[in-house]
């Protein structure tokens, strides 16, 4: 085994002393390293991260474009345009072919960006020891022979050996395959041969820490650690589309197959009708380019990008594109409170001690601040208070009011600091004996000191922080200014108290303290003395709503989105956050959920909001009970017993601020932690969706409307089957749809769409439906371009360019542009503001038809003529018939919703 400083050892690291470890690799278990050192190991043995599979190059990822069946099309028809001397068309498609690959590629590399900056903004943090100073890092920069601290909900950041550990327990599942998390301590496993799993007093890269905290030294980084190992003998594994990536791929599928029927169709006619093979051929190839929807999966895949930056520049990341389209459906949101709904800067506000109650003054994470209490009382001694503030938690709040740990015990570690009390010094003179670590299962932490008798000597003191009802239940007596009276006695006043902090909405923790017989030595089962406490007083903390909260669930409750506050404060506290945030009715306990069948609590739910004192399994069930009933579930959560929570959920939104596990665990992360930016993330998500509807509506008109033309024109043998030449359809997609296109991407969402209910996910976008706008809006189309070649039969010639069949192509032009005006939004007025950007895009293309009908070269190779005024009008007649048409049709579909809505 090679260590950190080049030598060797014959033992293995979990078979020596902790000591002997530590001087293995040349580090000081108390001071760590020094700076300077860990740069010099980190440059000697490289980051602590697991190399990954090569990314596959630029020129790997536009082979794998080109190989997409629809290029492959194309490619044919350029082969075969070329080989019956249509160079032009040739020239033209293959240039197709190449924008569609370099877009492809483009995007695919831009999504692998947009990961690698995601993995760059989600590089997981470690607490290190360096220059005798506890620092908070990126674990990428690790090295061998690092102090690390780990505490519950902590993601390991490199293989460790424990130096020292209070009930540390880690979940090994990812490394070992044991799903029950694997009790761990610092003691020698003198073995050589031990298996991994059964290494107790080794901690290793990317396992979970769910109970307790440990102090361990890096042994390992990288890929030298035990995944490093196993990530060495894996391969990737290529990444499943999402179900709207297969709808689409499907329809896409589907269509091919219509474009070649009707190619097929187009030259049999022709062969039948006895034309030349040359131009059947030519025929075929203009239907192919007409009904190929080469471009739709890279549209909705450039959208869905597009939609995830946006999210992004509102402080919420995706983890996968297609969640950006799940987010539309949301239609129930359970929230977590602290650091979601509120600031995440509690504050303690009210204290009640010794019998008496008191204010504190100053806001957040500054230590200033005052104690008062009402006129002629005596100021009582904080001291044991003082003592368990301090000790019986594990934040850390410098001076400049940066806060490393949880958020309450930051608080507590403020109000210590107005009792004059300096939490870093306390904790240097009163290091814990033994700990019990808060967990949810128990909702209390105990710590054990060794202090100075008062009769000269040393005891053992206990402190606890817990729930007020689980520490009271463990509390014999309560500390008043004349000493330790009998629980009963106070019993009731305690309950008051609680009470009436929790009706102010404040989070209640109560402390309490025991002293043992001098000479009474530490427990080895801290849990079981846990009892016979003396309560010392009641802190009410809050936590001010973020200013955002109330107005982003008045929004969502609009937008027909169910909001539930689910929190392990208690259920009264909880309400009365839950009636300032103006949620719905009702609140219920953990215990009151517990109690009823899953069939009761779905019967309850609509008249239930905000749930108090709940477990994880509970927020589980309640998330798996919503999606039974239809809902689609989005999460939020910031502790590692929200983990299964936010990976049962639809979407499970991990908070920036939260654990590494919840992060792995969700689909989407709030950078902000704010519940508001989840909300704004639901109202892009509708937006995008809206956007790929309105996209595919567009295309399906289009390509309908086409292979309608060019079939009917072959069957009834309209200008020898040919109504418009392949280069004009080139044109028509190439230079004319990309423009209504770029509308329909860049059309802000309109000013509703957070008034209307969630959509179902379960109507996919080829429903019914839909499926029948897009033939009418395609039949439209259709008739009108036909329009032309109908009125003057006498003029039509395959072979010269000719007027009937250069006024569809401008009817095709035109109708395409008007048409994707008012086909940006649906069922809304397309006509509504703001329109000015979508004119100002729309008038390129304009442009684009008048020039390839009147100038000289642009005419020749379109194959053109020019128009008199007349036929111009003519033109323009019918292509604002479309326009005209499809806003009709949706004012009727309208009204006939409103009369809908007003009967029910």
């Amino acid at each position: 085994m090679t260590t950190a400083t080049g030598g060797s050892t014959e033992a293995p690291w979990f078979a020596q002393e902790a000591d002997a470890v530590v001087a293995s690799v040349a580090t000081d278990r108390d001071a760590g390293l020094t700076s300077a050192e860990a740069e010099r190991r980190l440059a000697e043995h490289g980051p602590n991260a697991i190399a990954a599979e090569p990314a596959p190059s630029v020129w790997q990822v536009s082979l794998r474009q080109l190989a997409d069946p629809m290029n492959v099309m194309l490619v044919a028809v350029a082969i075969i345009s070329l080989f019956i001397n249509q160079v032009s068309v040739g020239i033209l498609v293959g240039a197709l072919v190449i924008l569609n690959v370099f877009l492809g590629t483009r995007q695919e590399m831009k999504a692998k960006a947009s990961v690698d900056a995601l993995a760059k903004m989600q590089i997981p943090k470690a607490k290190v020891i360096r220059d005798g100073v506890l620092l908070q890092v990126d674990a990428t920069s690790l090295v061998p022979g690092d102090i690390i601290t780990l505490e519950a909900g902590d993601i390991v950041p490199a293989d460790g050996r424990i130096i020292r550990s209070a009930t540390l327990e880690t979940q090994e599942a990812a490394l070992t395959g044991e799903s029950a998390p694997i009790a761990k301590d610092a003691a020698v496993i003198a073995d050589p041969e031990t298996t991994l799993g059964d290494r107790a007093n080794m901690v290793f890269q990317n396992t979970q820490v769910t109970r307790g905290t440990a102090t361990a030294v890096v042994v390992a980084t990288g890929m030298g650690t035990q995944m490093g190992q196993i990530a060495s003998m894996l391969s990737a594994v290529k990444p499943s589309k999402s179900p709207l990536q297969r709808e689409l791929d499907s329809l896409t599928g589907v269509l091919g197959w219509i474009a070649w029927g009707a190619v097929a169709v187009i030259i049999i006619t022709g062969l039948l009708r006895g034309q030349e093979i040359t131009s059947v051929i030519l025929l075929g190839i203009s239907m192919a380019i007409s009904a190929i929807p080469t471009g739709m999966p890279s549209f909705v895949q450039a959208m869905l990008s597009y939609g995830s930056r946006q999210l992004a520049e509102h402080k919420a990341v995706v983890k996968n594109l297609t969640d950006v389209e799940t987010l539309g459906a949301t239609s129930a949101i359970n929230s977590d409170k602290t650091g979601t709904l509120t600031m995440n800067e509690m504050t303690v506000e009210s204290l009640y001690y010794a019998g008496e109650w008191f204010s504190v003054s100053g806001t957040g994470y500054e230590k200033t601040g005052e104690i008062r209490h009402a006129a002629g009382l005596a100021v009582p001694d904080f001291t044991q208070l003082a003592l368990a503030l301090t000790l019986c938690s594990d934040a850390t709040v410098s001076d400049d009011g940066d806060v490393i740990g949880d958020p309450t015990e930051a608080a507590l570690v403020v109000l210590a600091a107005k009792m004059g009390a300096d939490a870093a010094l306390t904790r240097v003179q009163h290091p814990r004996a033994a700990e019990v670590p808060f967990d949810s299962a128990y909702k209390f932490m105990a710590t054990f000191h060794e202090r100075p008798a008062a009769g000269g000597g040393t005891e053992l003191v206990e402190l606890v922080k817990g729930g007020p009802d689980v520490v009271l239940e463990r509390c014999s007596s309560v500390l008043t200014v004349d000493g330790a009276a009998p629980i009963e006695e106070k019993r009731q006043a305690i309950l008051d108290a609680n009470r009436e902090l929790s009706e102010r909405g404040l989070r209640v923790l109560a402390f309490a303290v025991r002293r043992f017989a001098p000479g009474t030595p530490t427990p080895a089962d801290p849990m079981a003395e846990v009892k016979d406490l003396s309560l010392a007083g009641l802190v009410g903390i809050i936590d001010p709503l973020r200013p955002s909260s109330k107005e982003a669930v008045r929004i969502a409750r609009e937008a027909g989105i169910e909001v539930r506050m689910i929190t392990g404060d208690h259920a009264i506290t909880a309400a009365a956050i839950g009636a300032q945030l103006g949620l719905g009715d009702g609140a219920a306990s953990g215990a009151e959920i517990q109690a009823m069948s899953d069939e009761e609590l779905k019967a309850k739910l609509p008249h239930l909001h905000v749930f108090g004192r709940v477990t994880p399994e509970d927020k589980l069930r309640l998330a798996r009970l919503m999606q039974e009933d239809g809902a689609v579930v989005a999460m939020t959560g910031d502790a590692v017993n929200d983990a299964a929570a936010l990976k049962q959920a639809d979407i499970g939104v991990a908070m920036g601020s939260g654990s590494d596990v919840t992060k792995q665990a969700g689909k989407m992360i709030l950078v902000d932690d704010n519940f508001g930016t989840l909300v704004t993330a639901v109202r892009l998500g509708r937006a995008i969706y809206d956007k790929i509807v309105s996209y595919v509506r567009f295309q399906m008109s289009q390509l309908f409307s086409l292979v309608l033309l060019f079939l009917v024109a072959s069957l009834f043998d309209i200008n020898d089957g040919v109504p418009l030449t392949p280069i004009m359809v080139l044109f028509l997609n190439f230079f004319i749809a990309i423009f209504p296109v770029i509308v329909i991407l860049l059309d802000p969402a309109p000013e509703g769409i957070m008034q209307k209910p969630p959509r179902d996910p379960k109507k996919t976008i080829a429903n019914g439906g839909a499926v029948v706008l897009w033939f009418v809006y395609g039949g439209l189309i259709f008739i009108t371009t036909l329009i032309p070649l109908l009125l003057y039969p006498d003029q039509l010639s395959s072979t010269a360019p000719n007027a009937p069949v250069t006024m569809a192509f401008v009817v095709a032009a035109l109708g395409s542009i008007f048409g994707g005006l008012v086909m940006r939004r649906d069922p809304e007025s397309g006509l509504t503001a703001p329109i000015l950007v979508a004119v100002k895009w729309l008038a390129i293309p304009l442009a684009l038809t008048v020039a390839a009908v009147e100038i000289g070269f642009l005419q020749r190779l379109v194959g053109t003529t020019s128009l008199t005024g007349n036929e111009w009008l003519i033109c323009l007649g019918l292509s604002l018939l479309v326009p005209l048409f499809i806003e009709l049709e949706k004012l009727l579909r309208r009204s006939r919703h409103r009369r809908q809505a007003d009967a029910s």
